[in-house]
């Protein structure tokens, strides 16, 4: 009888299975043999220990891998390897598990595999990981154990800096410190560093800053010129200011460590300090003039502080060096590109910002593509002729639109209007935008901003209060809803307490350094208003900063001050409406 086509391909199927087997059987002769000492050459070649139930076991269960039984495969393959105490055996039963996504057994092969086998690495290796995987850190410290115990002395310290990448997905961070912090505090001598870093990185991961904090302080001492205890000092130093001194006086005596003064200017940035990440960024340009990266992150500092000469010397110095031909990657070239496109994108606002639309409309053509950014500025420019509904019109998403790009373009439009004082088109546009992303807090948040600027103050509060309930740490939501009650002078005390959570949550960062200034004015407390005013104008010296801090200043009799203040600002932004108001009520000329 003929075969049929399903027969003959059921007989290849087969056949290629009982080759991969003959060769899986092949490589174990093969070790057999290799593990054999060698035999005087008269002696009888020594045969291989296989013996024929045991060929039998494995070709079964590679034939029954090829039929999709992988839970059959599993267990006669396991049993093989139990019998051979053979490694690779021992992997590829793990690897059948984790294929299958049966964790459970892909763990109990692991298992199995360092109770036959004590000494090996791989196996202990294997438990740790799997455990890591299946988010089981209480059962970890006895492998985990074992491991460091067996592995070779170069090895370990890597072994256990290596736990905070296997754990940086668990869901309860605070159990796996709990779990891991009294095997890595059992560490000593060599393998001490390591186990700090371990330790204050999960830390970090479980929200305990002060403990990372005092276990990087502990790690820079023990390792004076060592990067890891910088990098955690960086990471800290939103969350933990103090960590800012361990930066500072790293590069106080280590100038040199441009990649960590990179680093730190970042994170300040992250903190809301343009001021200080511009001095960085500045120190980096003059050390390392040749790097494009520093002046184009300078000059979007100094844009956004509104230092328009300074941003456009700084962007002019960056496209000189994107614009040098240089050998690279094709990554590297890729990203000079994008940098000249960002470069232009911000001339283009310098010049919009010092109202030269011609200047503007130059420096936009030199960037090409045609993507939301570009077609920002671009509206942003009709917008400044008039031409607001055609700009908007600009901004529309295409019909085939992603989310995530119809969010993005949303946004865009509310801010828009936003810019051209159009609160009730911006508020409406986000209505909208909430309306289709629901439960989006950044959508929420600046529905709540545009309901502020319409008088809206009790819509303005239910959204605030909609956000902290979705997302309690959004600081933003605590320090606008406590400004909000500070500037109207109502319920002054929950105004403090509402911004000193949001602090508490983002300390040091100076708007809501400037909003507690603000209720302490209201509070009557001119001196310490004084002083945080003063602190947040350091850190971030905008217009509204600049109106508070002029205000409290006239307050408190220091009206030469106040005006140097007020007139500093009203040079930079002119048409800022807080600076507008108060220079108007003090009867102050800018």
């Amino acid at each position: 009888m003929p075969l049929t086509h399903r027969h003959a391909h059921r007989r290849a199927r087969a056949a290629g299975r009982v080759i991969a087997a003959a060769a899986l059987l092949a490589a174990l002769q093969v070790r057999a043999d290799e593990a054999a000492p060698a035999a005087p050459p008269a002696e009888p070649p020594t045969h291989s220990a296989m013996d024929a139930p045991l060929f039998y076991q494995l070709l079964i269960g590679e034939i029954e891998l090829g039929n999709g039984q992988a839970g059959v495969a599993f267990q006669v393959l396991l049993d093989a390897a139990r019998r051979t105490s053979d490694e690779e055996l021992f992997k590829r039963v793990v690897n059948i598990a984790l294929q299958a996504r049966a964790g459970d057994q892909a763990l109990m092969a692991a298992r199995a595999w360092a109770e036959t086998l004590p000494n090996s690495v791989d196996a202990h290796q294997s438990v740790v990981q799997l455990l890591a995987l299946m988010n089981k850190p209480a059962e970890v410290p006895q492998p985990l154990t074992a491991l460091l115990r067996i592995a070779p002395e170069v090895q370990r310290p890597g072994l256990i800096a290596a736990l905070p990448r296997l754990f940086q997905r668990s869901p309860d961070p605070k159990s796996v410190l709990a779990a891991l912090g009294p095997v890595l505090q059992a560490q000593t001598g060599a393998l001490k560093p390591a186990a700090l870093y371990a330790e204050a990185r999960l830390s970090i991961n479980a929200g305990e800053n002060a403990r990372a904090l005092a276990l990087t302080r502990e790690l820079a001492a023990a390792l004076p010129d060592g990067d890891d205890a910088m990098q955690l000092a960086v990471d800290l130093l939103p969350a933990e200011p103090q960590a800012e001194g361990l930066i500072t006086e790293r590069l106080k005596f280590r100038p040199d460590q441009h990649a960590l003064r990179q680093a730190y200017a970042r994170a300040l940035v992250q903190a809301q300090r343009p001021v200080d990440a511009a001095r960085e960024f500045r120190i980096l340009t003059t050390a390392t003039p040749d790097n494009p990266a520093p002046w184009l992150a300078l000059g979007a500092l100094e844009l956004d502080l509104k230092h328009t000469t300074a941003a456009e010397s700084a962007l002019r110095e960056s496209l000189k060096r994107f614009d040098t031909p240089a050998a690279g990657t094709e990554t590297e070239i890729r990203a000079r590109a994008d940098g000249r496109q960002q470069a232009w994108l911000m001339l283009s606002q310098a010049a919009e910002q010092r109202g030269d639309l011609k200047a503007a409309e130059a420096a936009l053509k030199k960037v090409d593509g045609n993507g939301l950014d570009v077609r920002y500025r671009r509206a942003s420019l009709m917008a400044r002729q008039g031409k607001l509904a055609d700009a908007r019109k600009l901004l529309q998403p295409a019909a085939d639109a992603s989310d995530a790009d119809a969010r993005t373009a949303l946004l865009a439009e509310a801010q828009l209007l936003r810019e051209q004082h159009d609160y009730a088109a911006a508020f409406g546009v986000l209505k909208t935008a909430t309306e289709r992303f629901s439960g989006d807090t950044d959508l929420i948040y600046e529905q709540a901003m545009m309901a502020e600027k319409l008088g809206q103050y009790d819509d303005m509060e239910a959204l605030l209060r909609k956000v902290i309930e979705i997302k309690p740490d959004y600081h933003h939501a605590y320090n606008a809803l406590g400004y909000s009650f500070a500037d109207r002078n109502v319920r002054l005390p929950e105004a403090k307490q509402l911004i000193e959570r949001a602090l508490k949550l983002a300390p040091g960062e100076p708007v809501i350094v400037d909003s507690l200034g603000w209720v302490e004015f209201r509070l009557g407390n001119l001196p310490e208003a004084a002083k945080l005013l003063r602190q947040a104008h350091a850190g971030r010296p905008d217009a509204e900063i600049a109106a508070h801090l002029g205000e409290v200043l006239w307050a408190s009799g220091q009206q030469d001050e106040a005006r140097r203040v007020l007139a500093e600002a009203a040079q930079r932004e002119p048409d800022n409406e807080a600076l507008r108001e108060t220079l108007g009520r003090l009867k102050v000329k800018p």
